[in-house]
């Protein structure tokens, strides 16, 4: 895993051009596939931005986000970019997903089309950090004074919305009311993200009200705008993301356990464990998972909880099938030599990770893993 580098994507190049002029040192990187990235460094800081064009509409953004995960194996990916907004919100200000909702999905029956979507949620961790940065503000240096963020549901489909008075914008108004913002990515890179377990952000400026002003003179002078006030929050958060993956990272080797264990039982409990401090009990009774050894260990416990679960009926075939993939892939990764193992076994537990991840007690074994394979030499 690269925990210095963010990904971000733009559906096109005035949101693109947005954030390449905050980046110094870039550096042109070609996937074997011919897409082409942009690497430099957020200006003042130690944070790479590896930097792609992914086109417009979900499916090109998730292909992309998903090569750019697989690739560069990032601490996080960020879309970046211009919406329309549903409910007024003003032209220039920042909306950053809470939930992202595939709208077009739907079944038509004889009085009219049911709404059937698919909802994501952004991860805890970044969520967390996202709020911190709208309140320190600092984010505002280089934006018009008064812009302000907002967080809320943004609604991803395939169709540009230029309308308030269409029966379509009647229909998503009646079925997605608490969406602030319309766009054309966010499903694909939610998806992409769920699938590797990789965390995901998507921030929006506000470039038109969805009202039929798309393509006006008004509409190409706000576009900029919008997409440099975009890109502005985005690199602030994207810092502050690698900040506390150093935090975590520091912790843990300060430390030296990865988690803790509060008894608040009435009677006595009895555990194995390596400090006992007052209530809290710092539990690892053979020391932090250390080696590849140690991993491949780890990961037969882990097939053996994911067979359990397979047999409670908490998992699908499919699910099943692919979970057991992506553990035969960091197995066969650990059983190689090289620079490049780590960020192989990380990816394949990333993706493991988000397979599992409504099963909390396998998440967990699969987060200390990830921590752990990141210490690999």
């Amino acid at each position: 895993m690269s925990d210095d580098l963010i990904v971000m994507l733009t559906a096109f190049n005035t949101e693109y051009e947005a954030v390449l002029s905050r980046l110094n040192g870039v550096e042109q990187h070609w996937h074997d596939k011919g897409t082409l990235f942009e690497i430099g460094a957020v200006k003042g800081t130690s944070c790479r931005i590896a930097l792609g064009l992914a086109g417009k509409g979900n499916q090109a953004a998730a292909t992309l986000a998903e090569r750019a995960i697989e690739h560069f194996s990032p601490a996080a990916l960020l879309f970046v970019g211009v919406a329309g907004a549903l409910w007024d919100t003003p032209l220039g200000d920042v909306v950053v997903a809470t939930h992202v909702q595939a709208y077009h999905g739907g079944t038509s029956e004889d009085d009219g089309l049911k709404a059937r979507p698919r909802v994501w949620e952004i991860a805890h961790d970044v969520s967390q950090v996202s709020q911190y940065v709208a309140r320190t503000r600092e984010w505002e240096c280089d934006v018009a004074p008064g812009t302000q963020v907002h967080f809320g549901v943004i609604a991803a489909g395939e169709v540009v919305h230029n309308s308030r008075l269409s029966a379509e914008a009647r229909w998503i108004r009646q079925h997605y009311n608490d969406a602030m913002a319309i766009e054309m990515e966010a499903a694909g890179v939610a998806q992409a993200g769920h699938l590797s377990g990789c965390p995901i952000a998507i921030v929006r400026g506000i470039s038109d009200l969805a009202d039929g002003a798309k393509n006006s003179t008004a509409d190409r002078n706000w576009q900029p705008v919008a997409a440099s006030h975009a890109a502005a929050f985005a690199v602030c958060l994207a810092e502050q993301l690698i900040r506390k993956g150093e935090y975590r990272t520091m912790n843990e080797r300060t430390t030296g356990h990865r988690g803790s264990v509060h008894n608040y039982a009435a009677g006595q409990v009895g555990i194995q464990a390596v400090n006992a401090i007052g209530n809290t009990v710092h539990q690892n009774s053979s020391g932090p998972i250390g080696g590849a050894r140690d991993l491949a260990a780890e990961l037969v416990v882990v097939r053996a909880d994911l067979d359990r679960e397979r047999a409670r009926g908490q998992v699908d075939d499919a699910t099943y099938g692919a979970a057991c993939a992506e553990l035969d892939q960091a197995d066969v990764a650990l059983g190689t030599d090289g620079p490049e193992r780590k960020d192989k076994v990380v990816l394949a537990l990333k993706r493991l990770g988000g397979l599992v991840s409504d099963l909390a007690g396998l998440t967990a074994k699969v987060t200390a893993l990830i921590a752990a394979a990141k210490g690999l030499a």
